[in-house]
């Protein structure tokens, strides 16, 4: 187990950011199609092919997942992805002709500092960077989608984490945190989500002393967004890809505050490889959430800022 989502068998996640951008792009992807679901909880989402994750709808299954920066330019990511799905002959059939499925969600970090003048939407090809480097082991902290996030009082940034269940069913979480709330409490390194720690992977402090009461930390009106990914070896209907990512939103409200804003598009897709049977839905649910929780805080403590650049990295304000 590497405490990632790849530790599901198949999948592989790519990253592909440019710093004077200040942005990037995350996929996950894998070497065959997995069915997928789709849950949004925020009040301004962006996304690429969403509705056709809908149970109701034909098709089940997708070939790739992107997360991205760059608000509504950044849907084009998918485009990017989509093309080098294409040059690889994979796709949903139609006659004989394959049409790659590509759903995706988007960040805002427009005004984080770095040069968005580009006269090309450099998105595209971020894309299709990220799907090249689409591997086992990747980046966690300011790498793609994570890039150039920032939450209310920290930089934010790309995290994941995994988890094995009883009968061999494998849970995992990737997430891209900008949101507006805080993934720690108050002033102090304590995360939210310390309670679902394991081994020590975010610190190690435990719970804070002194969960305040009242109103949280918030970086204002600009557009924010946690978006993520939980993925599963259990065998899943769309249906109930669906409701595992409904689930999963639990874990974003026990490791960011506030969540779920009308000022942040938080939205969980579900993939499922269907390897491995499950029959503890509730308890596959909850396994959901604590990664997403845990993940959301590994970002968080894995990310890096410049001296200079506001707001700062956990570490560069707390230490490592």
């Amino acid at each position: 187990m590497r405490n990632l989502i790849t530790d599901v068998p198949g999948l592989l996640v790519g990253n592909a950011q440019d710093a004077t951008l200040k942005s990037g792009s995350t996929v996950l992807t894998a070497d065959q199609s997995f069915t997928c679901g789709v849950h949004v909880m925020g009040g301004a989402p962006g996304t690429r092919e969403t509705d056709l994750l809908a149970p109701d709808k034909l098709v089940e299954k997708v070939d790739a997942l992107v997360l991205s920066g760059g608000s509504g330019f950044g849907l084009d990511a998918g485009s990017g992805v989509a093309d080098a799905l294409r040059a690889a002959g994979r796709g949903f059939a139609v006659g004989n002709v394959r049409v790659p499925i590509v759903p995706g969600a988007i960040l805002f970090d427009l005004t984080n500092g770095g040069d968005k003048n580009w006269t090309v939407n450099p998105y595209r090809d971020l894309g299709a960077q990220a799907f090249a480097a689409a591997a086992p082991e990747f980046a966690l902290g300011s790498a793609g989608a994570g890039f150039g996030a920032t939450t209310a009082t920290l930089k934010g940034g790309l995290g994941s984490a995994s988890a094995l269940l009883p009968g061999g069913v494998i849970v995992g979480a990737l997430v891209a945190v900008n949101a507006i709330g805080s993934a720690t409490v108050g002033d102090g390194p304590h995360f939210w989500a310390a309670p679902f720690e394991e081994n020590g992977e975010f610190g190690n402090l435990g719970p804070s002393p002194t969960s305040p009461i009242g109103r949280p930390a918030t970086k204002g009106t600009l557009r924010n967004t946690t978006i993520g990914i939980v993925a599963t070896n259990a065998a899943l209907t769309q249906a109930q890809c669906t409701r595992l990512a409904t689930a999963a939103h639990d874990g974003i409200a026990r490791a960011v505050v506030p969540s779920h804003t009308p000022v942040d598009g938080d939205l969980i897709f579900t993939a499922s490889t269907g390897t491995t049977g499950c029959d503890d839905l509730v308890y596959l649910g909850h396994a959901a959430a604590t990664c997403m929780a845990r993940a959301i805080a590994r970002g968080v403590f894995l990310a890096r800022s410049t001296p200079l650049e506001e707001p700062p990295c956990y570490a560069r304000r707390f230490g490592s």
